[in-house]
Order: C-alpha cells, then sequence, then structure tokens
C-alpha cells in the first residue's frame, strides 16, 4: 500500500519532517479505510500544473487520493491529518483556497483521461491521531462543489 501512496518525487536523503511523516501516515490510513469501504484507489497523489501567477511562475495543484466509489462516482479526497484536535478540527485546513485549487487540479484529471461527462464529488477525510488510541476517522462527502468557483456571467440588461 505505501509503494501505491509514494507518488511524490521527495529527495530520499532527506528527512521526512514530523509534519510530513503525520501526513503520509495519514494518506495510508484514509486509503485503507476508503478501500475497506468498497471504493478503488485510482491514483494518489495526483500532481500536474494547473496555471501561472502574474509573474509568470508555474504553479501545480496537488490531490491527494483519487478513487471509485461502489456506485463508479469519482471522488476527489483531501485527507487532513492531525495529531490533536484540541486547536481546530483537521477539516479547519480546508479552506476555500484550498478548495480552488483541487478543483482547478480536478478539472485537469478530468481533462486528460476525458472524464468530462462522469459524476464526481469532492471529499473530505478527517483523521486525528490520539497518543496511544486509535485514529478518529471521519469522511466529509460532498464538503464542496466546484459550483461555487464557476465564473458568474451578467445576463440582465441594463
Amino acid at each position: 500500500m505505501s509503494e501505491i501512496l509514494s507518488l511524490n518525487f521527495q529527495n530520499s536523503y532527506a528527512p521526512a519532517s514530523k509534519t510530513s511523516r503525520i501526513g503520509i501516515l495519514g494518506e495510508e490510513i484514509a486509503c485503507r479505510f476508503l478501500m475497506k469501504n468498497g471504493w478503488r484507489l485510482v491514483a494518489a497523489n495526483f500532481k500536474v500544473p494547473v496555471g501561472r501567477t502574474l509573474n509568470g511562475v508555474l504553479v501545480s495543484g496537488e490531490i491527494d487520493l483519487i478513487a471509485l466509489d461502489a456506485k463508479d462516482i469519482l471522488r476527489f479526497v483531501e485527507v487532513k491529518t492531525r495529531s490533536s484536535d484540541s486547536f481546530a478540527a483537521p477539516i479547519a485546513a480546508v479552506d476555500l483556497r484550498k478548495q480552488r485549487q483541487i478543483t482547478r487540479t480536478a478539472r485537469m484529471y478530468r481533462k486528460i483521461f476525458d472524464l468530462q461527462n462522469m459524476n464526481f464529488r469532492y471529499d473530505v477525510v478527517s483523521i486525528v491521531l490520539g497518543k496511544g488510541a486509535k485514529p478518529k476517522i471521519e469522511i466529509f462527502e460532498n464538503f464542496w462543489s466546484e459550483d461555487k468557483f464557476r465564473k458568474k456571467f451578467w445576463s440582465a440588461d441594463f
């Protein structure tokens, strides 16, 4: 399973920070949880260029997990893992900016693989790793939709 999730190309000689180790562990836990619930993993750590900044710098987007559920709905899953939720719940980190970045990346994924007509959702898996306790895992299905990021056009006459 960890072979599937290690699609990012980090320097193997650089020691991973505690935060990144927690994130990697969370993605592995989420993957097992989703597969146990009948989902099929399609991709992990999918990364693609999604545009450029005003200065021309390339911007990449990443999606933690992409899976198909039992009804063949494509799920774009953001995994948020915390060692404790005493400060804030993990889903608090999936703000509007993060949602927009994942939405842009998912659009590119659907375009690359010609999946424009496939049903899809944006989900969040929240994991809290308690000391000595079982991880607390919650899935927030349909956490957001693309509608909030669609460009609005005026059609009213002035």
